[in-house]
């Protein structure tokens, strides 16, 4: 077959492409990078002058500014639905223009299998190989089952891309339409390192051994921890997210997934998402398996590598050892993403350990994290029963297991110390200090 010519009669625009789309269309988008932005730009300036409704977009991590969470003109022409909300989409939920699925990212497959059917899959890919394949480049996450559950494929091919060997592919015959969109990826800012993230940073290192298998958030504390990292030896990497901490640590050698019982010798993830140093790493890197969600981040899969190790964040944390990471008070923020996921494969573990992580304080110290009671309306990430070990500037509280009291004693104890006093109050006050 002559996968060029096949590719010839595919090309078009961005506004072919969203001339397509019908009236109560559902369309779907995985995260991050892959995400159709030119498409997206030609749909939304179509329904601004036209009489389209009823499109849904469902997107996840959202790094672009899709007109549809940023433009409420445009409610009930195209509406967003998130998996997961990030900045784009938060304040859309927030304001009722947009919607958000509540779910845990591993069951996500499944979901999408079971409850929603796709009129296109939109999915921004590295250019075709010579075997008439494009890689989906830096995620593999839920796009399987929404090319499974879609009538079209749509795909931006950018050639700033980087090609991932080991990842989910597309072959040209399985396309209806190709845009060519080349532009410089999106980048996060670099993260600035205060006093307090590397302190915590450090108290989180010193509990992982050498030939830990370590999974990363997104953020100072994740960035710091992997900098306290660098002197460790053998580690491995099974994460939901490839950040940039994890190519210092490749590139250092103190990652070389040598010592891990699944995968050796292989670093694994869902996605990436960082600077384009990641983009560059991914690139051709047989060493780097991007798979599909409802494995990487499966606990009884996670639970494979002994001595598991996972670092997440939280907004607040109570008494009980309930951890809020997704709202303020019923103020939606984001999704549950992998935190459950990683804190019971950790925890499942030979040897591993699962740490939720924070500074003690918000609003300029005037406001603790650590509370006698969530706020009213927050959204419960981690439950009572899963969380393990709770870390703050001030130390780390070991949980799992414990009793209430014994609970409440250990998160005083890492609170600011400007709160200490009220939450022991309120402890005493509600008979909890036995």
């Amino acid at each position: 077959m002559d996968f060029q010519e096949i590719y010839r009669k595919k090309l078009v625009t961005a506004e072919e492409v969203a001339a397509q789309v019908k009236d109560n269309w559902t369309l779907g988008m995985d995260s991050g990078p892959t995400q159709t932005d030119a498409i997206m730009a030609a749909l939304c300036a179509r329904a601004a002058v036209s009489p389209l409704k009823g499109v849904k977009v469902h997107t996840m991590l959202d790094v672009y500014p899709l007109g549809f969470y940023t433009d409420n003109s445009l409610n009930g022409k195209i509406n967003g639905i998130s998996w997961f909300s990030s900045t784009g989409a938060r304040k859309a939920v927030a304001s009722g223009y947009a919607d958000y699925i509540p779910n845990y990212y591993r069951d996500t497959l499944k979901l999408i299998r079971e409850y929603y059917d796709y009129d296109a899959f939109c999915v921004a890919v590295s250019p075709m190989d010579k075997h008439g394949y494009f890689s989906l480049a830096t995620n593999s996450s839920y796009s399987e089952a929404m090319i499974d559950k879609a009538r079209y494929i749509f795909v931006e091919v950018n050639d700033y891309q980087p090609r991932a060997v080991c990842n989910t592919q597309l072959h040209v015959s399985q396309v209806a339409a190709i845009v060519e969109n080349s532009h410089p990826l999106p980048v996060l800012p670099p993260v600035i390192l205060n006093e307090k993230s590397i302190t915590i940073g450090n108290l989180i290192a010193e509990q992982i051994p050498d030939g830990a298998c370590i999974q990363l958030g997104i953020g100072s504390i994740p960035d710091a921890t992997g900098k306290a990292l660098k002197a460790k030896h053998d580690l491995g990497i099974h994460t939901e997210m490839f950040t940039d901490s994890m190519v210092e640590l490749l590139e250092c050698g103190a990652v070389n997934n040598s010592r891990k019982q699944i995968h050796r010798g292989k670093s694994v993830t869902t996605f990436a998402f960082g600077s384009q140093r990641i983009y560059d790493y991914l690139d051709d890197n047989p060493a780097i398996m991007i798979l599909p969600v409802d494995y990487v981040n499966d606990p009884n899969v996670i639970c494979k590598n002994d001595n598991m190790m996972s670092i997440n964040a939280a907004v607040e944390v109570d008494f009980w050892g309930q951890v809020c990471a997704e709202s303020v008070g019923p103020r939606h923020l984001s999704g549950t993403g992998g935190q459950v996921d990683y804190v019971r494969g950790a925890t499942q573990s030979h040897g591993g350990k699962s740490f939720i992580a924070f500074e003690s304080t918000a609003k300029g110290g005037t406001v603790s994290k650590i509370k006698a009671s969530l706020t009213e309306g927050a959204a419960v990430t981690t439950s009572k029963n899963d969380v393990d070990y709770i870390v703050t500037e001030y130390g780390i509280a070991h949980l799992r297991g414990q009793s209430l009291s014994s609970r409440t004693r250990q998160l005083i104890s890492i609170a600011h110390p400007d709160f200490r006093d009220e939450l022991t109050f309120e402890a005493r006050k509600r008979g909890i200090l036995i």
